[in-house]
C-alpha cells in the first residue's frame, strides 16, 4: 500500500510570517493538532504542533498575537512523497517517534498529510498490527526516543 492510498489530501496550512494565534485558530476550526509551515510555492518550510505553541510561546511568556509561526515552529521536517510504501512511512513514524508526515510531491509542495489517525482509519489495508506497533513505538519512552536526551 501507498502513502497517498490513505494520506489526508485537504492539508490546511500556515505561512512563516503566520501569527501562533492564528495559526492556532486555524488548528482549532480545523480540529488538528499540527499544521505544515509553507512558503509562497507550498513548499514545506516547517511544521508547527499544539505543543509547539504551549511549550514555546505560552510558557516563554511570548504573545501568541504577535509571534510568527517562523519563531516557534520545528525547522527539520521530515516527509515523504505519495508513493512512499505506507511500511517505509511507519517506520519512520516510529523511528523518529512522530505522529504526522507532511507528504510532499518531487517539488517538496505539499499535497497531503499522513497522520496516526490515518492509519488506525485504514487498519484494514495498514494492518491492525502495524498501525499498533507503530503507535507504542511513538509513545514508547525508551533509550531511543527523541525526547530521552
Amino acid at each position: 500500500m501507498k502513502v497517498k492510498e490513505c494520506m489526508t489530501l485537504n492539508v490546511c496550512s500556515c505561512t512563516p510570517n503566520s501569527t501562533v494565534a492564528d495559526a492556532a485558530k486555524a488548528m482549532c476550526n480545523n480540529h488538528i493538532g499540527c499544521i505544515p509551515v509553507c512558503d509562497d510555492n507550498k513548499n514545506v518550510v516547517g511544521l508547527l504542533t499544539d505543543r509547539d505553541v504551549i511549550l514555546r510561546t505560552i510558557a516563554c511568556d511570548k504573545d501568541a498575537k504577535t509571534t510568527p509561526v517562523s519563531e516557534i515552529m520545528t525547522c527539520k521536517v521530515c516527509c515523504c512523497q505519495p508513493d512512499t510504501d505506507i511500511n517505509e512511512a511507519t517506520k519512520i513514524m516510529s523511528d523518529l517517534q512522530i505522529r504526522r508526515i507532511p507528504v510532499c510531491d518531487t517539488n517538496n509542495k505539499i499535497v497531503g498529510i499522513l497522520s496516526l489517525g490515518d492509519l488506525a482509519h485504514n487498519d484494514t489495508k495498514v494492518g491492525k498490527g502495524q498501525v499498533c506497533n507503530t503507535l507504542e513505538n511513538i509513545c514508547d519512552c525508551g533509550a531511543n526516543t527523541k525526547n530521552a536526551e
